[in-house]
This record gives C-alpha cells, sequence and structure tokens, in this order.
C-alpha cells in the first residue's frame, strides 16, 4: 500500500497540470483573442506615442 501513497500526489498535480494547459489552450482565440490585441496594440500606440513627445528635436 506504500507504493499508494506514494503516487498519489504526482498523480494528483499531473491531473491539475493537464486541466491548467487545457484552461489556458481554451482560453486562446475567438473574440477573446481581438479583446487582447485590441488591448496590446493600444497599449504599444501609448508608448509610441510617449517615446515620440520625449524625443529632442534633432532625434526626429
Amino acid at each position: 500500500m506504500d507504493y499508494v501513497s506514494a503516487l498519489t500526489p504526482p498523480v494528483v498535480m499531473a491531473a491539475f497540470f493537464i486541466g491548467l494547459i487545457v484552461t489556458i489552450v481554451k482560453s486562446q482565440g475567438g473574440d477573446k483573442k481581438a479583446k487582447e490585441d485590441a488591448a496590446v496594440d493600444a497599449a504599444l500606440a501609448r508608448a509610441e506615442a510617449a517615446r515620440q513627445a520625449t524625443a529632442l528635436p534633432s532625434d526626429i
């Protein structure tokens, strides 16, 4: 019976890990992807605008 108690924690952790991976894969794409892409594009645009606003006239 010691082998059952020794194998239980790794099996439980593996099951939770597989569930986590499945959840991550299922949450990618679709309408969520477009929303995330829009947020990243907006953040990049803000960063670029801030960089250009602080640039010296000789840098432009």
